[in-house]
């Protein structure tokens, strides 16, 4: 869990210096009036007025100097945030894995850790700005006092006429800043959601249909943003309205105590200047709206730093058959039970084809063996060792995975397949091996070309993605990550399956009987239960089995 102060926190050295200068710019706030107001009387008494003018010069210069290395360090500090914040979101998502966001979208997702970290980050230098606020204030009472106290009684009764516009204007601001980043990440939510059915859309001609169910929440996000500004217009308004009434007060008491000869006129002018600041609060309504704004950041941050990772033991996988092993294993989602009670024990080395009509558990079954999640109850063993108790390298070295949709990562074909830690000739086995070489050695620059601009069809994409799992060293699970490829190279990626030289147990999700009858053993799945486990042409005897494949 993550909170505004923890956020707040991240500016490290950059907070301490904002709020440095935030005390230098206090300092010449409140000296600079006194300062002129001396001035003022030198030049009425007409002698001594130099060494004040030349003091009101060098306090100029250092206000303009602690702004300068304000701003630096405020942007410094931001963008330091920024990262340290993204990383974190970006760390969680990942690690996160399917089944830890299964409950944002995805667009939504990006625009949390995008855009609302950017919020998010303002925390620190926009808590130090608002409490640095408080000093010139604070100071012109105290030295309004000092001056005369009815003086000060009036700024006082002013001022608190305008903290009572700010706190209305921060209980406002916050809970709607909260739901225009939520529906801001609603339509970034839709429209990735399009992006990635672009084809579909375009083919299906509902473009003009998809562009109004993305835009149809910008009614509602302009509602957000107009109820945001009435909320700073009628702020700024009050503000506008109480901020003069100070400064009227003041002079009105301060003309009174002039014409009583209890003040000087410098003193007067003096009293004009710190009324101006107790008035210039009424400014801070852009300073709570960037609260309010990082408050609602924060918020989604912590949303998304909630995901539970995927926890990950140290055990390293012993030498062995790649023998897997599901002890009670059952899965439940809500009220839905995807497996139920499953005790497997798979020899290795084998290839064992997973089968079952739609919404039998195949997928899940798979995912379990490959922990991409973790079961509700019981537990998977490879070579006798939990998979919750392997360390995440020795489990992703052992545990290769291919899709029916890959998506495929990196820059290039060659990186698509294996990242640079691996060697490129065990790239070209593995592109070979999936019979992917028989294309990819086509293209203009081969391993070399770009993802973006390479001219892939399905059962290519699917080449690659198998060819992404084939450095695993002990199990492959491929969920129907063949079903693009067309007959005759299915049989030679089979082929190549069935009589694996390394001798790693196959797991396939099929739903081609010919995939089914070149395994060795047959998981039939149905509702989520093992109906049976044997070669293809045994359980081919049952009708219900055959319906499997239509």
């Amino acid at each position: 869990m993550i909170t505004f102060k923890d956020v707040a926190k991240r500016g490290r050295g950059w907070l301490p210096l904002i709020g440095f200068n935030a005390l230098i710019g206090s300092g010449v706030t409140l000296a600079l009036p006194a300062i002129l107001g001396r001035s003022v009387d030198s030049i009425v008494a007409g002698t001594g007025y130099t060494r004040w003018l030349i003091a009101a010069a060098l306090l100029i210069a250092l206000g303009i100097a602690a702004s300068i290395v304000d701003a630096f360090a405020g942007a410094a500090c931001v963008a330091e945030t920024t990262a340290w914040l993204r990383h974190r979101l970006v760390k969680q998502v990942v690690h996160g894995g399917p089944e830890g966001t299964r409950d944002f979208e995805t667009g939504d997702l990006v625009t949390r850790v995008s855009a609302n970290a950017t919020d998010a980050a303002q925390a620190g230098p926009a808590a130090v700005t608002a409490v640095a606020a408080i000093a010139p204030p604070v100071g012109s009472l105290v030295l309004l006092a000092l001056i005369d106290p009815w003086l000060a009684g009036a700024f006082f009764g002013g001022v608190l006429l305008v903290i009572v516009v700010l706190w209305t204007f921060a209980k406002r601001t916050a809970g709607v800043s909260l739901a225009y980043q939520e529906t801001q990440g609603r339509i970034a939510a839709l429209l990735s959601e399009s992006l990635t059915g672009i084809r579909t859309i375009t083919a299906a001609g509902t473009t003009e249909r998809e562009e109004r169910r993305i835009l149809g929440l910008l009614p509602e996000l302009h509602k957000h943003g107009v109820v945001t500004w009435r909320i700073l217009a009628r702020s700024g308004a009050q503000a506008a309205v109480v901020g003069p009434l100070v400064l009227v007060a003041v002079l009105a008491v301060g003309g009174l105590q002039l014409v009583s000869g209890r003040i000087t006129a410098g003193e007067l002018f003096a009293a004009s200047q710190y009324a101006v600041l107790g008035a210039g609060l009424g400014n801070l309504t852009g300073v709570l709206g960037e609260i309010a704004r990082a408050k609602a950041g924060v918020h989604r941050a912590a949303e998304v730093l909630a995901i539970e990772s995927i926890a990950h033991g140290t055990l390293p996988i012993p030498a062995g058959p790649g023998q897997l092993t599901f002890d009670g294993v059952s899965v439940v989602a809500g009220e839905n039970v995807l497996l139920d009670n499953v005790n497997l024990d798979l020899p290795g080395g084998m290839t064992i084809a997973v089968v079952g009509s739609s919404g039998a558990g195949k997928s899940v079954f798979a995912a379990i063996a490959a922990r991409l999640r973790d079961p509700s109850s019981g537990q998977v063993s490879l070579d006798g060792v939990p998979l919750q108790a392997v360390s995440r390298r020795a489990l992703r070295s052992a545990v290769g995975c291919a899709f029916e949709r890959p998506q495929l990562v990196g820059r290039t074909i060659g990186e698509a397949i294996a990242s640079d830690a691996i060697s490129p000739i065990r790239t070209l086995a593995a592109a070979r091996a999936t019979h992917a070489h028989d294309f990819v050695s086509r293209l203009p620059d081969g391993y070399f070309t770009s993802l973006r601009r390479a001219p892939m069809s399905g059962g290519e994409r699917q080449r690659l993605g198998l060819a992404r799992a084939w450095s695993a060293t002990r199990l492959l699970v491929l969920d129907d990550a063949t079903s693009s490829l067309d007959t005759a190279t299915e049989r030679q990626i089979s082929h190549t399956l069935t009589e694996d030289r390394h001798h790693r147990t196959r797991l396939i999700v099929t739903h081609r009987p010919a995939t089914a009858a070149r395994a060795d053993l047959v998981i039939w799945l149905d509702h989520g239960q093992v109906r049976g486990v044997a070669p293809h042409a045994d359980l081919w005897h049952h009708t219900s089995y055959r319906e499997v494949f239509g």
